[in-house]
């Protein structure tokens, strides 16, 4: 979904960051700033690092190896060239590139852990990262690389090779260059890596969360749109609202159904075309279940959201390292960056997501059947025959929902042990996010030919007038896309549908008369 430029940066520290906050730098290229009291923790954790530096007694990620290597000690004069080495070596990532906003996601999630003090990184570290974030050049990720566990490591390694002035970045225009010289654009000096510091850089779970909370942001907005679409059909396929009473309603009382029956009894608010078969002579009492449980189906997902949000939150509150320096003073190892809490959200996420599509296809699927669709034409053709009409859209529909039906598998079942069975169990938890991020474009799509559709339907009530809303949304989506007639080339009408449900266009268009639906 696209969002607008903000001014005012985001403060990083002393308390955890908000999901807006991410959106805010991820998506929308706000500037980060560090507070002063988030550099005082910095020091101080740095203090406790350097007081280690020199000591013969192994500390994990000081003077030892990685993994299954943490039994090697590494002399004091390797130190430096260890972190680099562990940086280089877990910059291995493969595939097609990473978007920009899930890059820069991570990127602020770590600098938020970083200042917490608790991984123990310099002020200047710190203070590089956070000058790249702000500087329009964003380190080149990969698609393959994070288990999800230990931190997703590959993708962070990335970003931090990057500061260091290696690797390579992409700037406002999406260009590639090197990343030295644009750290030297950007009159950044690169980092030499001391002790701890390449670990404090790639041991978190910041590109799991970072997807996590665009995902959410994005699904908050589906599902206003879902409610959207299911009170054009429901209007448009001459359907009941009389199963979204409040008073109904409250017999379950889940909050997403309530909240979701809400938004359809203010969106059918007036329709000429409801009130013509309110009458005595309708002999329908009950809708189909597509129609009819609109509510319960984007209720739950609406919950399932809303659990998912608050798993977020309570990362967002938190600080990942591995060894972690703790408020009194003691670098402990943990296993706190394992993936697990938000591998499994993610995938109940995708499952939410698949769902809401199926049931959008099926109201979909009955405005093109003429024994079902109350006496419109085949397939919403102009001449059907002749003409195919949306026959096909809902072919795509159903290819895209019969997808999102595999992405819904979870991913956080699986394990692959690793670094000589040390690392014996990962969450796969970067993979349930990717997963997620192609589910909501599918979804976004699938809506979008519901929408299409619904509008057809609706205009084929004419002379009887929709409701002022959904009558809002039809007029939005024909500054862009014809209405009904002869057949023409769908797939750019297909296009503009997903535009306007994908940039707002669609909500705004609604709430310009209901008012902000929840």
């Amino acid at each position: 979904m696209t969002a607008t430029q903000p001014t005012t940066p985001v403060l990083v520290g002393p308390g955890p960051l908000t999901a807006d906050d991410v959106v805010a730098v991820a998506r929308c290229g706000a500037p980060v700033q560090l507070a002063p009291e988030a550099l005082a923790a910095v020091r101080r954790g740095r203090e406790v690092i350097e007081a280690l530096a020199g000591d013969a007694e192994p500390h994990y990620g000081v003077s030892t190896g990685f993994g299954a290597l943490a039994t090697r000690h590494i002399p004091v004069e390797l130190r430096a060239q260890l972190q680099a080495s562990l940086v280089r070596s877990h910059a291995a990532g493969s595939g097609p590139e990473v978007e920009d906003e899930v890059v820069r996601a991570l990127m602020l999630l770590r600098l938020a852990t970083l200042a917490t003090g608790r991984t123990g990184a310099r002020e200047e570290t710190v203070q590089a990262y956070a000058a790249l974030l702000n500087s329009g050049y964003t380190p080149v990720v990969h698609e393959y690389g994070s288990l999800g566990c230990s931190g997703d490591l590959a993708p962070l390694a990335h970003c931090a090779l990057v500061v260091t002035g290696e690797g390579v970045v992409r700037d406002a225009s999406h260009r590639t260059l090197p990343a030295a010289a644009a750290l030297a654009a950007a009159g950044i000096a690169p980092v030499r890596l001391r002790e701890k510091e390449g670990l404090a850089l790639i041991n978190g779970t910041d590109g799991m969360l970072g997807m996590l909370v665009l995902a959410i942001a994005d699904a908050r907005e589906l599902l206003k749109v879902a409610d959207i679409t299911a009170a054009m059909s429901v209007e448009a396929l001459l359907g009941t609202d009389a199963a979204f009473a409040a008073d109904l309603l409250a017999l379950r009382p889940h909050p997403g159904q309530a909240a979701a029956a809400a938004n359809l009894r203010v969106l059918l608010a007036g329709s000429a075309i409801m009130a013509s078969h309110r009458g005595p002579e309708c002999t329908r009492v009950q809708d189909a279940y597509s129609l009819r449980c609109a509510p319960q189906v984007a209720g739950a997902v609406r919950d399932t959201v809303d659990h998912a949000a608050r798993v977020a939150g309570w990362e967002l509150a938190s600080a990942i390292d591995n060894p972690v320096i703790t408020p009194d003073g003691r670098v402990e190892s943990n296993g706190n960056f394992h993936g697990a809490p938000l591998g499994y959200v993610l995938d109940f996420l995708a499952i939410g997501v698949a769902d809401l599509a199926s049931v959008s296809e099926r109201r979909t699927d009955r405005f093109l059947d003429v024994a079902r669709n109350q006496g419109l034409p085949a397939f919403l053709a102009d001449d059907p025959g002749v003409d195919s009409g949306y026959m096909i859209a809902q072919y795509t529909q159903a290819a895209i929902v019969s997808e999102l039906k595999r992405l819904a598998a979870p991913a956080s079942v699986d394990s692959i042990p690793s670094s000589a069975m040390q690392e014996d169990h990962v969450s796969m938890g970067w993979s349930a996010a990717r997963k997620l991020r192609r589910a909501l474009d599918g979804l976004t799509r699938v809506l979008a030919i519901e929408l299409l559709t619904a509008a057809r339907g609706i205009e084929l009530r004419a002379p009887l007038a929709p409701a002022a809303a959904t009558g809002a949304v039809v007029t939005g989506l024909r500054a862009s896309a014809a209405g009904p007639g002869p057949d023409r080339f769908l797939a750019p009408e297909i296009d503009a549908a997903v535009r306007y449900v994908a940039d707002g266009g669609a909500i705004r268009a609604a709430e310009s008369v209901t008012g902000p639906l929840s």
